[in-house]
């Protein structure tokens, strides 16, 4: 399973390294979220972003930069986080839940879920210049993967589990 994770979490990465450098720019984190969220980043808005986990400060992320995003938020709890770890913890939390956001539909009194058809829509805008292709069964599988209550959906919870790579 933590193999899998691994692979989902390179699949993201790679939809967001428009040029195949091995890096995410500001540009091209701006790029595919504006193509996410249907709505336009400002420029500061996605170098903010990427300062947050550009650990190496060349402002530029690489995989394991990209990844550490999710992986921070989820082994820290807001609760016992003090001063600039808990505002951390905050900045991490909030561009997960706007990364779960360019998946997620809205699904009645559940709440933002991400379903196999919003994540096969989402992943066809971000890989639309790409061969390939996502079939409504692959993505059905990728999502019973971290799929942790069996509902056939990704809650943001779940959702965190698997940008972690933690399963």
């Amino acid at each position: 399973m933590v193999a899998e994770a691994v692979v989902q979490a390179s699949s993201v990465f790679a939809a967001f390294d428009k040029d195949g450098d091995g890096k995410v720019s500001a540009a091209e984190l701006r790029g595919s979220m504006t193509a996410a969220l249907g709505e336009d980043v400002s420029e500061e808005e996605a170098a903010a972003i990427l300062a947050t986990v550009d650990a190496d400060g060349d402002g530029l992320l690489d995989q394991e930069e990209f990844s550490r995003l999710g992986a921070t938020a989820s082994h820290e709890g807001a609760a016992g986080v003090a001063g600039d770890e808990a505002d951390d913890y905050e900045v991490r939390r909030r561009c997960l839940k706007e990364a779960f956001a360019m998946y997620a539909t809205e699904d009645g009194d559940e709440g933002a879920r991400i379903t196999p058809a919003s994540l096969m829509r989402m992943l066809g805008k971000l890989l639309e210049s790409s061969a390939e292709k996502m079939e409504l069964e692959e993505c059905r599988a990728m999502i019973c993967r971290f799929d942790l209550d069996g509902d056939g959906v990704l809650s943001f919870d779940e959702f965190m589990v698997m940008m972690m790579g933690n399963v």
